[in-house]
């Protein structure tokens, strides 16, 4: 049972959708955190775990760096609008949207749900 948690660094609109079984928030491009900071700082406060005693690490899911050049400005300096990437951390299943929506399914919510392809 997940329950609604407020949140902490980087995820300042970090929201739990009841309805859905999921928690949503929106990265801002223009912070000063990358989408991969947002994303780790999210996924532990979901998962209640501390990564600053190495409890949890983006790398054992998906490449940060990847991730943040695949999110950031184009080459000429344009956002990106499409496309989206979908991948499993602590056993939650996270969509990382061009426009910097993430969303987060917690375990209950994404073991009865078909893979996208």
């Amino acid at each position: 049972m997940q329950t609604e948690r407020s949140s902490t660094h980087d995820t300042g609109d970090l929201q739990y959708d009841q309805p859905n079984d999921r928690y949503v928030f929106h990265h801002d491009g223009d912070g000063t955190a990358t989408i991969t900071t947002t994303i780790v700082h999210a996924i532990a406060s979901i998962a209640d775990t501390d990564v600053s005693q190495g409890e949890f690490s983006l790398y054992d899911s998906v490449d940060p760096d990847a991730l943040d050049r695949l999110f950031s400005k184009k080459a000429d300096g344009t956002e990106r609008s499409d496309g989206h990437v979908a991948f499993t951390a602590l056993e939650h299943e996270v969509y990382v949207y061009a426009n910097g929506d993430v969303i987060v399914y917690p375990p209950s919510a994404s073991a009865g749900r078909p893979t996208h392809g």
